[in-house]
């Protein structure tokens, strides 16, 4: 089953909020963030909610009808 391209997108956007909690995690376990402790707590606190929704939402427009 091929999938839907904006299935793709809300995927890739999944895949970017993910990448972009994991650095946040790291930046904040491993000493002083670049980006400073609240922003980097601000980027990490959208992004947790962001890739589970994105990866949701994925799913559910790639179900067949």
């Amino acid at each position: 089953m091929p999938m839907k391209p904006l299935a793709g997108l809300f995927l890739a956007l999944a895949c970017f909020f993910g990448i972009a909690a994991t650095g946040c995690v790291f930046e904040l376990a491993y000493g002083e963030p670049d980006l400073g402790v609240g922003l980097t707590r601000a980027i990490l606190a959208a992004s947790l909610p962001g890739t589970a929704v994105a990866l949701l939402v994925a799913i559910r427009l790639n179900q067949p009808a």
